[in-house]
């Protein structure tokens, strides 16, 4: 099983890898068109109210839910039972996104005003972000039509996954990116406001997603015609599952809404440090984090039906290690390393060395929490596999006031920093909780061994990191640079480290069957 976990993993990390990659081209992209001023601020918003959505009808709590459900109708080798209910689900999220759908195009403006209430104040006052105001509320209308169409390709996606066939849903985002990429080229030079062009772009990506998908679901035998199921006893089960983890699974992007609508008060240029410094952020959460979560969840729903508690615990604990080991040189790469990273990936067109400054600081304090944000994406599917959805929604709920609590204090003092720190400080407490959770209930602990193997990565990562520190050059060096010599230093930095860690990894004992075998 661990071989084939691995196996799978390599796949949709490669996938996934594909399109972080075009995900950082495309964000090049944009901060060379509008730097991280008042229009990236827009832009920016506009495409995070329909992503925070999707994970709350598509990615997050509906797959969450859906997959246990539909691995279990699978096991029974019924694939007419199967189809019958991928239809029902199919009709019964589709009517309800669609509506909701309609009702955010319609209400943009009324949308804007609850998560930008700083922009909707100016607007009513005539102050000067006013405009943004206007602007988000015509933008919202572009992007918001991305939430229908990336549900029904996270719903095929799921489908895929349970039927192991995890290469198409890791490479469906890369349209998105390619999409995004096009439009900033062709369509938003030709407006005289570009950010309307990105979203153009947004709405592109979402439909060519959906399109890609339709070909394989053909080919599995999966596609059928949606049918509206409300009670079906499959579709009850996945909404039963799906209403608490809406809250539960998508803490984090509450979070980072809440941060939207309180940068929406501070300086001009918030919204975009905090975009920036977080999309470095996912591409090692998404490369590593959501990778091995996406491949063990439906691994961990066949061990609770086929009631093997056993191998349960193994599954949940190669991915700890997993993500350990993984997680632990990104995290302190993106410390140590923030400003040269933002340097080589942003700098340039309107994106200034001070935007630099300034998203590297929100960037290190987002980076002090991805060991925690890749363990909740661990962690979490040992809930949902066993069709529980309602400890991690109490957990997520403190998680939230935690962070909001946090916010209060962080931000009065580190204004759009303290943001970051706050949501860094709130994953802590969620994940430290989904594992008390799992240790209480004798589901899931950490073993010795696993304990032995963690103190091994940590030696490695801190003397990668004294490396990384030694090598290092001021600063004000690298203002100096060129984009090539900048490249070249970077890519240096981050091989001397990533060797380093590896030697010392083999220095202390670790080897490639400890990756591969579940137990030591």
């Amino acid at each position: 099983m661990s071989k084939r976990l691995l196996k799978s993993g390599m796949i949709v990390s490669a996938m996934t890898l594909i399109s972080r990659v075009l995900g950082l081209i495309r964000d090049v992209v944009v901060a060379n068109l509008m730097g991280a001023g008042a229009s990236a601020d827009v832009f920016f918003f506009a495409n995070k109210i329909p992503n925070f959505l999707r994970r709350l009808f598509a990615e997050g709590a509906f797959s969450q839910a859906f997959v246990p459900v539909l691995t279990e109708y699978h096991a029974s080798g019924d694939m007419d039972k199967t189809r019958a209910l991928i239809a029902r689900a199919a009709g019964t999220l589709g009517v309800i996104v669609s509506i909701v759908t309609v009702i955010g195009v319609l209400g943009s403006g009324v949308v804007t005003a609850l998560f930008g209430f700083g922009w909707f104040l100016d607007w009513l006052n005539g102050g000067p972000s006013a405009e943004k105001f206007e602007l988000a509320s015509f933008m919202l209308k572009i992007t918001f039509p991305y939430l229908w169409f990336i549900t029904f390709v996270a719903l095929s996606g799921a489908i895929l996954n349970t039927l192991g066939k995890f290469a198409v849903s890791s490479f469906t985002p890369v349209f998105l990116n390619v999409m995004i990429i096009l439009c900033a080229w062709l369509i938003a030079p030709q407006l005289s406001q570009p950010e309307i062009g990105l979203a153009i772009g947004v709405f592109l990506g979402g439909l060519a997603q959906f399109l890609f998908q339709i070909p394989f679901l053909i080919k599995a035998g999966v596609m059928v015609k949606p049918k509206w199921g409300w009670r079906d006893p499959g579709v009850v089960k996945i909404r039963t599952l799906m209403i608490p983890a809406l809250f539960g699974v998508s803490v984090s992007q509450i979070n980072l809404l809440f941060d939207t609508f309180i940068a929406s008060f501070l300086q001009t240029g918030s919204i975009s440090w905090l975009y920036y410094s977080d999309r470095l952020l996912e591409f090692p959460l998404g490369l590593f984090g959501i990778a091995i979560a996406t491949v063990i969840l439906p691994a961990l729903s066949r061990k609770h039906v086929d009631a093997h508690s056993e191998g349960f615990a193994q599954t949940m604990d190669w991915g700890v290690r997993m993500v350990l080991l993984l997680g632990i040189p990104a995290m302190l790469g993106l410390v140590v390393l923030a400003k040269p990273m933002l340097m080589v990936l942003f700098m340039r067109g309107e994106f200034g060395a001070q935007d630099v400054h300034q998203a590297s600081l929100s960037l290190v304090a987002y980076a002090s929490g991805l060991l925690n944000f890749m363990l909740i994406k661990v962690l979490a599917p040992g809930y949902y596999s066993r069709q529980d959805t309602k400890t991690p929604v109490k957990f997520g709920i403190i998680a939230m006031i935690s962070n909001m609590v946090f916010n209060a204090i962080f931000a009065w003092f580190f204004s759009y920093v303290g943001l970051a720190i706050a949501t860094a400080l709130s994953a802590f407490v969620n994940m430290s909780l989904l594992y008390w959770g799992l240790h209480k209930d004798n589901i899931y602990r950490l073993t010795a061994t696993t304990l032995k193997f963690v103190a091994r990565l940590a030696l490695a990562g801190a003397a990668m990191v004294a490396l990384l520190v030694w090598l290092l050059e001021d600063m004000s060096v690298w203002l100096q640079w060129s984009l090539i010599e900048r490249v070249m230093s970077l890519s240096m930095l981050i091989a001397a480290g990533g060797a380093l860690y590896l030697f010392c990894l083999a220095l202390m004992g670790i080897r490639m069957h400890h990756l591969k075998a579940i137990t030591e």
